[in-house]
């Protein structure tokens, strides 16, 4: 089976995905993938998640600890039907909205704080590309998490409804939303 061939869950083609955001294009993976499950081979290796497919790091942040804590195949059909739903709502393909909605929701610049002579003030700092990509992946499982949480709406459909409005960059967007938040308090602490 050669690299053509080979789709995200058999159905997505992961070949023509474009990235606009170019400080993030090393750290988005669309290296093909069948099934998002690389069983940690990453996890000691310095800068080894960046070498991890987009969609296998949206499939782990789904898995937090409590309900779903450890449950990869869970997890990896909570995506598969996120990404089956947003295929037929929007007709493009899902993991092209997936890093639209991570670019959308990355935030570009956050605040530390900053100790000098006993006084700690917050200061303005950029966030590194890898931040950036862990940061909006964070937000848009969070987003799914809460939307899903009491609600009689299942987490497929809430995950898939994030990633459509962090794709189109709408404020209505949990993720884009914190984004903004982020890069205010960040301006204010220039």
């Amino acid at each position: 089976m050669s690299h053509t061939e080979i789709k995200a869950f058999n159905k997505w083609d992961l070949s023509n995905i474009e990235i606009r955001d170019l400080g993030l294009k090393s750290y988005l993976c669309l290296a093909p993938v069948i099934a998002p499950h690389s069983c940690g081979r990453h996890e000691h290796s310095r800068f080894g998640k960046a070498k991890v497919n987009i969609v296998e790091r949206l499939v782990n942040r789904m898995m937090r600890p409590g309900k779903n804590g450890g449950k990869k195949i869970l997890a990896s059909s909570i995506v598969a039907a996120a990404f089956e739903i947003i295929s037929l709502r929007t007709g493009q393909n899902p993991v092209q909205i997936l890093v639209r909605a991570v670019e959308n929701s990355a935030p570009r610049e956050e605040v530390t704080r900053i100790s000098y002579g006993g006084v700690s003030y917050p200061q303005s700092v950029d966030a590194s590309p890898q931040r950036r990509v862990d940061l909006a992946l964070r937000f848009i499982t969070d987003a799914a998490r809460n939307a899903s949480f009491g609600s009689n709406k299942p987490v497929e459909e809430c995950l898939a409804d994030e990633l459509i409005l962090a794709a189109s960059g709408d404020s209505k967007s949990y993720a884009v939303q914190k984004r903004e938040e982020i890069e205010r308090i960040a301006i204010s602490a220039r």
